[in-house]
């Protein structure tokens, strides 16, 4: 797949799951207003990805939140198994400790394998951190917290998310991607 591919699933999911499930109700409003930075990376190992880490953290750090709110680096064939993914987070902890920026860009990540602890893999719950492609989602703090100062009972998203896929099930989140226009 090329980059544009790429994105265009990733846009896909966006307005399909994230969005047309409400599974963030912050993410709308971000997108609508184009300030998600998508960045395809291409590194061919894991030190290349986490070069492209840093200059991702160093851009949004840097960048105007009204131009550019969040970050999705995406990597479409490194770390295809779940467990290696999520081990790699503890890579990315780490470079967001050395740039200085814990407690001002967090971090969440998307798999297309992502399986909650406790759950088997094909538990619909795990959809709510399913995505296309492995991605690092890069936000800041300062914008979580306004969301969720905007959101009463935010702590309530994250049970209402594994309900409403646990609803949906595997053949409805299967029919979101069957159904194109």
């Amino acid at each position: 797949m090329d980059d544009e591919a790429v994105i265009a699933a990733m846009r896909e999911w966006i307005e399909k799951a994230v969005i047309g499930l409400n599974l963030c109700p912050f993410a709308k409003a971000v997108y609508v207003k184009h300030q998600v930075r998508y960045v395809v990376s291409r590194a061919p190992h894991l030190d290349g990805l986490l070069e492209d880490l840093d200059r991702e953290l160093d851009f949004l750090a840097a960048a105007d939140p009204e131009a550019v709110d969040t970050t999705l680096l995406i990597h479409p064939t490194l770390l295809p198994d779940f467990l290696d993914f999520n081990d790699f987070m503890q890579l990315a902890e780490a470079a967001l400790d050395e740039h200085g920026l814990d407690g001002v860009i967090q971090i969440a990540s998307f798999h297309p394998q992502f399986q909650f602890e406790g759950t088997a893999p094909d538990d619909p719950g795990n959809y709510t951190n399913r995505a296309p492609f492995p991605t690092l989602h890069l936000l800041r703090e300062a914008s979580i917290d306004r969301a969720v100062t905007a959101f009463p009972e935010a702590e309530t998203i994250y049970a209402r998310n594994i309900e409403t896929l646990q609803t949906l099930g595997r053949a409805g989140w299967h029919a979101l991607w069957r159904n194109k226009p």
